[in-house]
């Protein structure tokens, strides 16, 4: 089951999705990642300041059941990171879209956004795996 999927959302075939707010785009992981890895109790945040690729990992996500690499939608800077995630990580399985949300990014380039899935691609995207 592809899960929930919110449309204004750009999604990856990593699972993570990336909202543009203003000048800067913020990043998490989607519902269908939350759900497969189960509970998640850790995740390793870049420090403000680092410059990430598109495509490369910037981190990583550790549940009860796996330990999975985080991969950065964009190219850019990390302008901010979710801090209340290093206490307590549950926000990723309760609220993966909001309070979930892992970093924002001043993108290099914001033309690359159009170059992820929309909410319809990455549905297609699990239907298929």
């Amino acid at each position: 089951m592809a899960g929930n999927i919110p449309k204004n959302l750009k999604y990856t075939e990593e699972h993570e999705w990336a909202r543009q707010e203003g000048s800067v785009v913020v990043v998490g992981v989607t519902d269908h990642a939350q759900s497969s890895l189960g509970e998640v109790v850790y995740v390793e945040l870049p420090k403000v300041g680092a410059t990430l690729t598109a495509g490369n990992q910037f981190g990583v996500i550790e549940s009860t059941k796996a330990v999975s690499d985080l991969y950065s939608p964009l190219s850019g800077k990390v302008v901010k990171v979710n801090e209340a995630l290093l206490g307590d990580a549950s926000a990723i399985n309760t609220d993966p879209y909001g309070a979930g949300w892992i970093l924002e990014l001043e993108p290099s380039d914001s033309s690359q956004l159009a170059g992820l899935l929309d909410a319809g691609a990455y549905e297609d995207l699990l239907k298929g795996s």
